[in-house]
């Protein structure tokens, strides 16, 4: 499976900014799939997952309420959407598929693609 995020940038806090990721070489709607982030020094955390078909979803609580995970399977492309972005935002975003279904945990998934960097700046 091929992955690949693009449209990271650097924005003022406040801010927002929309993450596309291309997917190839697997089923696409087969999978869930989600967005995790690592922040200077700091571990990769799962930042929103979401369903195969869509009608899932689940957020960290530090994003949840600003940020929008969606999918579309015809196009085998995943979406995060950023709003009221803050400092502590800042890091790589990738894409990655999970193993089957589930994706709640950062477990559930096991193929990431190349990141793409955030900068939120106060």
């Amino acid at each position: 499976v091929q992955l690949q995020a693009y449209g990271g940038g650097s924005v003022q806090a406040g801010g927002y900014l929309r993450l596309s990721c291309a997917a190839s070489g697997r089923t696409f709607r087969s999978y869930a799939m989600g967005w995790f982030r690592q922040a200077p020094g700091k571990e990769r955390e799962l930042v929103a997952g979401i369903s195969s078909l869509g009608g899932g979803a689940h957020y960290a609580d530090s994003v949840k309420g600003r940020f929008i995970i969606s999918r579309d399977n015809d196009k085998s492309t995943l979406y995060l959407q950023m709003n009221s972005l803050a400092p502590e935002d800042t890091g790589v975003y990738s894409c990655a598929s999970s193993r089957g279904l589930n994706y709640r945990y950062s477990d559930d998934f096991a193929f990431w693609g190349q990141g793409t960097q955030v900068t939120v700046s106060s």
